[in-house]
């Protein structure tokens, strides 16, 4: 009954899980996934228990919760409100779902590596606990790095000014641009501050501003400049991202509106 789990036989089973018009088994003794029905009846044929298994459990129920999750965690409020407003539909949930990504195709590639990614997880619980049974140590899925998915779906290049980059999408629509200019520090040193990192709100929670932020730094490390940046309040959640490249808050900036 042992198997080893391979990316050709985990794709496949990825593809049947989702089959709701059939039922399956995984004929472990050949590692594939064989239909329960054959072409000339309807009939359910026998088969030995301890050659052919049960695939994952997977059913609409768990579809439409790896819908909600995405849609609650993506960071674009337009593209969440949206999605949200497709989940809250009496029927016809997953066509108005798909008919909403597919006006956002970068949200879109999103969704299919979130809906891989835990796809992949519910059949390594499983594969695991088989493997307990046989006792046989536990295996990971190697994680997948998403970040490249920003590269596919923008074309990152450089402004007319020497600091600036703008983002285009590949049908080549504005999406983001960011500028930076060199000053003077109060100590005299020369300093590069960003003075405007925008991204089309349609495109935003993608992580193209940390990626148009990125070609800066990239730009200054050569230079050996150092950096700075005035962070909006409305935007604190891209803080995070700054800390990350080891930004350190320095001042708070205030502002008075003109008027009553």
């Amino acid at each position: 009954m042992r198997f080893e789990m391979d990316d050709t036989l985990l794709d496949e089973i990825l593809f049947y899980m989702e089959n709701q018009d059939g039922e399956f088994l995984l004929d472990t003794q050949e590692a594939n996934v064989i239909d329960v029905y054959n072409n000339d009846s309807e009939e359910e044929q026998n088969f030995d228990d301890d050659r052919f298994i049960s695939l994952p459990e997977w059913d609409s129920q768990d579809g439409y919760r790896l819908m909600e999750s995405f849609s609650s965690g993506l960071k674009n409020p337009i593209v969440r409100q949206e999605l949200t407003n497709a989940l809250n539909r009496n029927k016809g949930v997953f066509r108005a779902f798909r008919d909403v990504l597919s006006q956002y195709p970068e949200a879109e590639k999103m969704w299919y590596a979130h809906k891989e990614r835990n796809m992949k997880g519910a059949v390594l619980v499983w594969y695991n606990a088989l493997r307990e049974e046989w006792g046989l140590e536990p295996v990971g899925i190697e994680p997948e790095d998403n970040s490249s998915l920003i590269f596919e779906d923008f074309i990152i290049r450089q402004g007319t000014e020497d600091f600036s980059f703008i983002a285009e999408t590949v049908s080549g629509d504005p999406a983001g641009e960011v500028k930076a200019n060199n000053d003077i520090s109060s100590t005299g040193d020369q300093i590069l501050h960003v003075n405007y990192l925008e991204v089309n709100p349609v495109y935003r929670g993608m992580g193209l501003g940390k990626a148009l932020l990125g070609k800066i730094l990239e730009k200054a490390d050569k230079q050996k400049l150092d950096v700075s940046i005035d962070l909006p309040s409305a935007s604190d959640f891209f803080s995070r991202s700054l800390h990350l490249e080891n930004f350190q808050p320095v001042m708070k900036r205030f502002f008075r509106k003109s008027g009553k």
